[in-house]
């Protein structure tokens, strides 16, 4: 069995310093996939995983303090990629993958459209184009579990108050039609198979209380490839792990 985590820290030296390696260290996760390390490689102390039994992997933007993901892991994989063929997307340091035999871990961390114009452009071109890498990668590397921040609701259940947010960014009817379309050609939204209940959430704003009244957004997942579907055993949210806006999500698996 293993449970693989992700958790979009925002900003992992912060995390850090909000007792991340002791809520680990419970946790004991067998793979975590990290979004939104903030930081460049030489400034994680990545000692402080290692000590815990994991490899450590990071893949940083060229801008410093900004976006980059990584993946922890305590078996070694047999092989790491970073980004997904495209300069324009891996300048920003959003994809790393760890190969396990058959099976192929992704951290990925979307692009967030909430400035509006071009951001919210380059969204919606990273979609397709993730889509095109994904399509293409299914054909040498069938079983895929994608996990990470893909700043989009699915559905009027994956967020509070629906009505509310028509025309807001991760929520626009162009990114949920994209959620539908990338869970058809082949994946599974784990979460979903074991608990189909309102008001469970992965991410907060930090305005207004959200967090303390529930007002959230379900926003990271775990889409795993439909060819592993007999191997699921478990998924769920950890809306009670604070070092972050967002909190880890779990999936269980046979492998």
């Amino acid at each position: 069995m293993k449970k693989i985590i992700s958790y979009n820290v925002n900003g992992i030296r912060a995390a850090l310093g909000k007792d991340l390696i002791g809520w680990l260290k419970q946790e004991n996760p067998d793979i975590l996939l990290i979004q939104e390390t903030k930081a460049q490689p030489e400034q994680i102390e990545s000692n402080l995983f290692e000590e815990l039994g994991y490899h450590c992997y990071w893949f940083s933007a060229e801008k410093k303090g900004y976006s980059g993901v990584g993946i922890l892991s305590k078996e070694k994989p047999d092989a790491i990629v970073t980004g997904i063929d495209n300069d324009k997307y891996d300048i920003e340091g959003r994809a790393i993958r760890a190969d396990f035999g058959d099976i192929s871990v992704f951290s990925t961390y979307h692009p967030s459209g909430t400035t509006g114009g071009p951001r919210q452009d380059y969204k919606m071109e990273w979609l397709a184009y993730f889509q095109e890498y994904i399509n293409k990668l299914k054909k040498e590397r069938p079983n895929l579990v994608i996990g990470g921040d893909f700043n989009i609701c699915h559905k009027a259940i994956d967020i509070s108050r629906p009505e509310k947010k028509k025309g807001v960014s991760g929520f626009l009817p162009e990114e949920r039609e994209w959620v539908s379309q990338f869970l058809e050609s082949g994946f599974i939204d784990t979460f979903r198979v074991y608990d189909q209940s309102p008001d469970k959430y992965s991410w907060w704003s930090y305005r207004a209380g959200s967090r303390g009244k529930n007002l959230g957004w379900r926003i990271d997942y775990h889409m795993v490839s439909e060819s592993l579907e007999e191997k699921l055993k478990g998924a769920s949210i950890l809306a009670d792990v604070v070092h972050s806006d967002h909190c880890p999500i779990v999936v269980e698996m046979d492998f």
